[in-house]
C-alpha cells in the first residue's frame, strides 16, 4: 500500500471498455515525485491524502480480477502527525 495525494481529474473519453465509467486521478507521492493514474473506488476529491493498492489488489478493489488496473484507491486518510518538511496530510 502506499500513501499519496490527488493532484486532479484525469478525462479520458477514449478508453477500453472494460474500464467503464470508473473516474481516473492523477496521484503523487510526495509533492514532486512521480506521477501516477489511479482508478477511484472510494470517490475522492483533488487535495485528499489516499490510501492505494497496486498489482492484483488493484484489480479486485477496482471491481473485478480481470480489470485493467495497477493502482486503485482504497481509502480517504483524515489526518496523520507532520512529516519531517512540516507539511501536514490532512483531508
Amino acid at each position: 500500500m502506499k500513501i499519496m495525494q490527488v493532484e486532479k481529474t484525469l478525462v479520458s473519453s477514449n478508453r477500453i471498455a472494460d474500464l467503464g465509467h470508473r473516474p481516473l486521478l492523477v496521484v503523487q507521492e510526495k509533492a514532486g515525485g512521480a506521477r501516477q493514474v489511479a482508478v477511484d473506488a472510494i470517490g475522492c476529491l483533488p487535495g485528499d491524502w489516499v490510501i492505494c493498492v497496486g498489482s492484483s489488489a488493484a484489480r479486485e478493489a477496482a471491481g473485478s480480477k480481470e480489470f485493467p488496473s495497477d493502482l486503485t484507491i482504497v481509502g480517504i486518510i483524515d489526518h496523520w502527525p507532520p512529516d519531517a518538511s512540516g507539511t501536514e496530510g490532512k483531508a
